[in-house]
């Protein structure tokens, strides 16, 4: 894609973007990537499955628009998840199909702009790269002695960032109008939360939105490069950063840094979360869904309490289903869990197959009419290996052959 836009750089500045936006093969390539993500229709309830009906059209009237500049996008539906470990919800921004179609589009012809000026301890939505990449960059700092770390939060970033700001820095590396024009109706959208309409405010960028990671990465960049000129070691995966160093002083310089650059750019750091560390000693840090602490590291409780309650969710007691079919669901979950935790610490795993088994015979017990969970005797009834040979995926034997082939 840079090789296609060069045409269009001046000096530091690309211009002529906008064609490049609604050309058909970005729509298509686009529309491709909004289909396989599926999700949910927006206000206009147009969904993936029926724009698909109509595909060619449709992508002929979004070119037509964003060519003539009558394009316009729709409020975002506000729609209320569970946020995970907690009894609270959070809200969720949908836009509707055609301003994803659009919003990929236009991620697609100016992400490369900006990816190649990142730092390289940026980690969250980018291209080849991901959390697991993040999560090794840590433990290899740990292991070098940085073990003083900055573990730090921001307060509600995404809802926050001021946009004047943050376009003014999109206009860096942007000078197409269009294409700016663009960027800042997304920013300016409102929120349909039922009936009600809210009106955009001066902050923020629209939760839920294609283009909104990227437009995150493009504002703490500056935060980014200037910890690099200092040696301060960072590993960011959007808003969530640790900072590590190698002496408490070091570690309390690098939070002085941060608290200056932030309280300069209109954010605002959290004052219980964000706190030093000794990762040598007891309490650790969690990131990424691990905790870190005295040389290892294990999944964080939300993580473990997340999993046993989709664990709960596929073994309730008067389960419907044979128990075959049971392990069958439990699989799917228990190996992707342990492709993302399996370097955790030997101990969690074991504790794990427990729970998993344990759900398992109080579906038995229940079975042949005894109340209450699987316990005691029930061990003895169906021991461990009646559970492997109906093929229930155990996280310890993956764990130890994965050690066997890292050996």
């Amino acid at each position: 894609m840079l090789t296609a836009l060069a045409r269009g750089l001046r000096g530091n500045q690309w211009f002529s973007l906008i064609d490049k936006v609604y050309a058909d093969k970005t729509l298509e390539l686009a529309w491709a990537k909004v289909e396989s993500n599926a999700g949910g229709g927006g206000v206009d309830n147009m969904t993936v499955t029926r724009f698909a009906k109509d595909c060619p059209r449709g992508l002929l009237d979004l070119k037509e628009q964003l060519r003539t500049a009558s394009y316009q996008p729709q409020p975002v539906k506000r729609v209320w998840i569970p946020k995970p470990g907690t009894n609270e919800q959070r809200p969720l921004g949908v836009p509707t199909v055609r301003d994803r179609i659009v919003q990929t589009a236009l991620r697609l012809v100016i992400e490369p702009i900006f990816e190649h000026h990142f730092a390289e301890h940026s980690y969250g939505f980018r291209p080849g790269r991901g959390c697991k990449d993040a999560l090794r960059r840590v433990q290899t700092l740990l292991d070098e002695g940085h073990t003083w770390i900055v573990d730090a939060d921001l307060k509600g970033y995404f809802d926050t960032i001021p946009k004047d700001r943050l376009m003014s820095r999109v206009e860096e590396r942007i000078a197409d109008s269009r294409v700016l024009t663009l960027i800042r109706s997304y920013l300016d959208q409102g929120v349909m939360d039922e009936l009600t309409l809210h009106e955009p405010t001066d902050r923020g960028t629209p939760q839920g939105a294609v283009i909104s990671p990227l437009l995150a990465n493009i504002y703490l960049d500056p935060l980014d490069h200037l910890l690099a000129e200092s040696g301060v070691e960072m590993v960011r995966y959007a808003d969530d950063f640790v900072l590590l160093c190698r002496s408490e002083a070091a570690a309390q310089a690098a939070l002085a840094r941060v608290q200056t650059w932030v309280g300069e750019n209109g954010l605002t750091l959290h004052p219980v979360k964000t706190r030093l560390v000794d990762a040598t000693q007891s309490g650790g840090f969690d990131f990424l869904g691990y905790h870190f602490e005295r040389g290892y590291r294990w999944p964080r409780r939300k993580s473990l309490d997340r999993l046993k309650d989709k664990v709960r969710q596929l073994t309730p007691r008067a389960c419907g289903v044979s128990l075959e079919t049971t392990i069958a669901r439990l699989n799917e979950t228990l190996q992707g869990w342990f492709g993302y935790f399996q370097h955790s610490h030997r101990t969690t795993f074991s504790n794990v197959d427990g729970y998993v088994r344990g759900r398992l015979r109080s579906i038995l017990r229940k079975r042949v009419g005894k109340r209450g969970r699987g316990r005691g005797t029930d061990h003895h009834t169906w021991r461990n290996h009646y559970f492997t040979e109906l093929g229930l995926f155990s996280l310890s034997q993956a764990h130890a052959s994965a050690c066997r082939s890292s050996c």
